[in-house]
C-alpha cells in the first residue's frame, strides 16, 4: 500500500481550497463544479499531486492511503439513517467531499450509476436498518466478501475511493492483491479465457429499482439491462492485461459456479484461495482517504454491530474512471458522469 501523510502546510492549503469551493458551490454534483474539478484539483499541494500521479501511472501498489485531513465531528453531525436526503439539502460534510473529489480527479473522473443511490456520484456508506445481512455497503452484520467493484460490468471503474468520516468500532476495509502470488501457467491460461459468469451484485438490484412506476425511460432501460445481465450473464475472463502482472475481474459471491467445467472450477478455486490467503485489512480513521485500484486489488469489509444511534460508521465513496470515453454509449451526454 502506498501511504501519503499530509504535512501541516499541506493541510492548510487544502482547507483554503475547500473554503473557496464551499462558498462557490452547494454540491460536488453542481455541473459547473464538475466541469472545473480537474482544474481545481491542480490547486492541491504539489506533493499530494505527485504521489497520486505516481500511484496512477506506475501501478506499483494496489491501494493508496492519504492521511492527515482533519474532521470536525461536531460540524458533520450525526451519521444519517439513510443515504437519501432532500435534493437541495447541503451535505454537512461538503468540505470533506470537495477534498475527496479533487483527489479522485487526479486519478480520473468520478462516475455514478443510474441504479445506485439515486444516481448520485458521491455515495454515503453507512448502515441502514433492514440491510444488515445483505452483500451491500449499507449492511453491517454480514461480512462483505472481497470483490472487484461492479465486476459484472464492462464499464466498471478503475478506482474505488473511500473517505472516512467516522469509524468508532475500527471496522476494517479488507483487501488483497496478487503481489507475491505465482499461479501455475496452466491456471493462468484458463483464467485469461472468457469462461466465467459474474452477475450484478445487490447494490444494482434493490427492490425499489424494479418498481414498474419508474417513468424515466432511460432509468427503465437501465433497470431492464441489469436484470438481463443477471439472468443471462456473458462469459468473461477473470484475469486480463499482462500475464506477468495481471489485472483482476471477479466477484466470487455473485459468480455462477454451476456451469463451470472441471478445469475452470479448479483454476478459479486456485485464484480465490491465493487472494484469500493474501487478505488483510485497514481500519480507516476519520479524515483518511483510501483509493483501491479496482484492476489490481479486491476489497471487502469486516462485520460490525450497528447501533443506529447517529454515531455509526460513516464513509463517503467514489467510483473513478480513467477514461470516460469508453462508457460513452452508456451516458446521456459526453459530459455526463452517470452511467445507464
Amino acid at each position: 500500500m502506498r501511504e501519503i501523510q499530509l504535512g501541516t502546510a499541506e493541510v492548510e492549503a487544502v482547507l483554503e481550497v475547500e473554503t473557496e469551493l464551499a462558498v462557490r458551490y452547494r454540491s460536488v454534483a453542481d455541473p459547473e463544479f464538475l466541469d472545473e474539478a480537474d482544474t481545481w484539483a491542480q490547486e492541491l499541494p504539489r506533493g499530494l499531486r505527485r504521489h497520486l500521479n505516481e500511484f496512477r501511472l506506475r501501478e506499483s501498489a494496489g491501494l493508496c492511503l492519504i492521511s492527515g485531513h482533519p474532521i470536525d465531528d461536531a460540524r458533520i453531525g450525526d451519521t444519517p439513517p439513510h443515504w437519501r436526503r432532500p435534493p437541495h439539502e447541503v451535505s454537512p460534510a461538503l468540505r470533506e467531499e470537495f477534498f475527496f473529489f479533487l483527489c479522485a480527479s487526479l486519478l480520473g473522473d468520478p462516475i455514478g450509476w443510474s441504479t445506485q443511490q439515486g444516481r448520485r456520484i458521491m455515495h454515503d456508506v453507512l448502515p441502514i436498518p433492514g440491510h444488515e445481512d445483505m452483500q451491500i455497503n449499507s449492511a453491517s452484520a454480514a461480512t462483505i466478501f472481497w470483490h472487484t467493484e461492479d465486476a459484472f460490468h464492462p464499464y466498471r471503474a478503475e478506482y474505488v475511493g473511500l473517505m472516512c468520516l467516522r469509524n468508532p468500532d475500527a471496522v476494517e476495509t479488507t483487501y488483497a492483491t496478487l503481489d507475491g502470488v505465482k499461479l501455475k501457467p496452466d491456471t493462468l491460461a484458463v483464467l485469461f479465457e472468457p469462461r466465467f459468469m459474474i452477475r450484478p451484485d445487490e447494490s444494482h438490484r434493490q427492490p425499489d429499482l424494479d418498481d414498474d412506476q419508474v417513468d424515466d425511460p432511460a432509468q427503465r432501460m437501465s433497470i431492464d439491462r441489469i436484470r438481463q445481465m443477471y439472468e443471462a450473464p456473458e462469459r468473461v475472463a477473470v484475469l486480463f492485461g499482462h500475464p506477468d502482472d495481471p489485472y483482476l475481474r471477479l466477484d466470487p459471491f455473485f459468480m455462477d459456479r454451476e456451469g463451470e467445467d472441471e478445469e475452470s472450477a479448479a483454476a478459479l478455486d486456485e485464484l480465490i484461495a491465493a487472494l484469500t490467503d493474501n487478505l488483510t485489512g485497514v481500519a480507516l480513521r476519520p479524515g483518511q482517504v483510501l483509493f483501491v485500484d479496482n484492476f489490481k486489488a479486491v476489497h471487502g469489509r469486516s462485520p460490525f454491530t450497528a447501533r443506529y444511534d447517529g454515531r455509526d460508521r460513516w464513509l463517503k465513496r467514489l467510483n473513478v474512471a480513467r477514461d470516460l470515453r469508453k462508457s460513452r454509449a452508456a451516458r446521456a451526454t459526453a459530459a455526463s458522469r452517470i452511467l445507464y
